[in-house]
């Protein structure tokens, strides 16, 4: 093998294999917790067999993942479903907005379950490709995963207001995983106001946790290709890759290739994928979006965008993820200086869902920025947005205040770079075939 084909072969691979790799270094990162709990008070992490769940929006402290959304609340588990198949509960929702988010070892979602699903309440069951148990009496539906290791992310809607803050923590606490032996046919339920706090690492540089190391990628991709397997048409892609890991193995020189192109490739190729405008596809005025989040398939370059810029989405009919990084003229978006932005939608023309819809706010490492008014996002969850005389609602976006009789409609930004991101709950169709775009950020004034 020559070193022009190592180095070809293991570009490839890096950008294949990084969001599998990440994804397993978060679930090992949380495999030994003693049992459901809270990272540094703030992050909901349990070992398999469980999730933790949130009883209110997360908290602005947390970097264990980017890009987290303050209108639901959150739970969070990694599932090891051929040895330990899980029951999935889920309560009745009434008329509020809830999504289980169920995704594989390749980031790709499976078992729709959620509001827009109709989902009945009841057990839902998670098995690997390789379970071959009896399904008990009183199971609402099995699921079937490709992979053994699986993510549960349960959200469920919550406005801003005190009453529904508490209307909510009855069904919060009948949200709940466990192994398929404790199953009994009976609702469970858990106060997840209890859960313990677990120490969280020190991250220098405010950045999200560092997931993928390049110097070692080389050394746990091959244990991440063994849990994971081909999707048809990969197999040719697993044996090119597995021929030069083989080869390294034998020669030092390879293997010091292959660190040396991971390095490469971490800060060439996806470094950049970081940027919002170097992930998913145009949508008009300067903001793009994935088409086929949680459903990537073979869309390897943007599986790997996503897992790098913001991890976990959900499937595209159930949340349509839009963000930008620049002003209607091309400008980076930036609070310093007096810089001010309006994002104003016309009168009948804010996300069109069936859901809910929000603009949330992240700073240059796509995490919530402290506030005076702790508020990091605005949408259907906000009662107090007031509308301009015609109809339109215009959201004011700038680090200082635009004024005692604006603030209701103000977005706080930090005093440097920042980002937009428009999520769209269960979009209606002229959000998922193009036909509505979001209104351009305006810069209108600068000090």
């Amino acid at each position: 093998m020559t070193k022009a084909y190592v180095q070809a072969v293991a570009r490839m691979a890096y950008i294949w294999g990084w969001p599998l790799v990440n994804n397993y270094n978060r679930s090992q990162a949380v495999a030994q917790k003693p049992g459901p709990g809270l990272n540094g008070g703030v992050l909901p992490v349990s070992p398999p067999g469980a999730i933790a769940m949130l009883t209110d929006y997360i908290k602005p402290e947390q970097n264990f993942i980017t890009c987290p959304n303050q209108d639901t609340v959150y739970g969070a588990g990694y599932q090891h479903v051929d040895t330990q198949p899980v029951v999935v509960q889920v309560p009745d929702f009434g008329d509020r907005f809830y999504v289980y988010q169920i995704a594989d070892a390749r980031t790709d979602s499976f078992c729709s379950i959620g509001k827009q699903y109709k989902s009945k309440p009841g057990f839902y069951l998670l098995v690997g490709p390789n379970w071959k148990g009896d399904v008990p009496k009183g199971i609402t539906e099995v699921c079937r995963s490709t992979t053994d290791l699986v993510t549960v992310l349960p959200r469920a809607f919550m406005d801003d207001t005190q009453e529904d803050k508490a209307a909510i923590q009855k069904v919060l606490s009948q949200i709940v995983v466990y192994p398929l032996d404790k199953f009994d046919g009976k609702m469970k339920t858990m106060d997840w106001h209890k859960l313990p706090s677990y120490p969280a690492p020190e991250i220098p540089g405010g950045g999200e946790i560092r997931w993928v190391e390049p110097e070692k990628f080389f050394d746990e991709l091959p244990i991440v290709m063994k849990q994971i397997p081909p999707l048809p048409g990969e197999e040719s892609l697993y044996a090119t890759i597995e021929s030069v890991l083989v080869a390294a193995g034998k020669d030092a020189q390879i293997k010091q290739t292959l660190v040396q192109t991971a390095v490469e490739a971490d800060k060439d190729i996806v470094a950049p994928l970081f940027e919002f405008r170097n992930n998913g596809r145009p949508v008009g005025n300067g903001w793009t979006s994935p088409p086929n989040g949680a459903q990537w398939g073979v869309d390897y370059l943007s599986r790997t965008a996503t897992a790098k810029s913001n991890m976990y989405d959900n499937a595209p009919q159930e949340t349509r993820y839009i963000y930008t990084d620049f002003d209607a003229k091309g400008a980076r978006l930036n609070g310093a200086g007096g810089n001010a932005y309006t994002i104003t939608f016309p009168k009948g023309q804010t996300p069109p869902v069936n859901g809910f819809w929000s603009l949330t706010m992240y700073n240059k490492h796509h995490f919530f920025e402290p506030n005076a008014l702790n508020r990091y996002s605005v949408g259907t969850k906000n009662k107090s947005l007031k509308t301009n005389a015609d109809g339109s609602l215009t959201i004011y976006v700038q680090h200082g205040s635009p004024g005692k009789d604006k603030e209701s409609n103000w977005l706080p930004a930090p005093a440097d770079d920042f980002s937009l991101y428009i999520r769209a709950y269960w979009p209606d169709a002229p959000v998922t075939d193009g036909s509505w775009s979001p209104p351009p950020v305006v810069k209108v004034a600068s000090k």
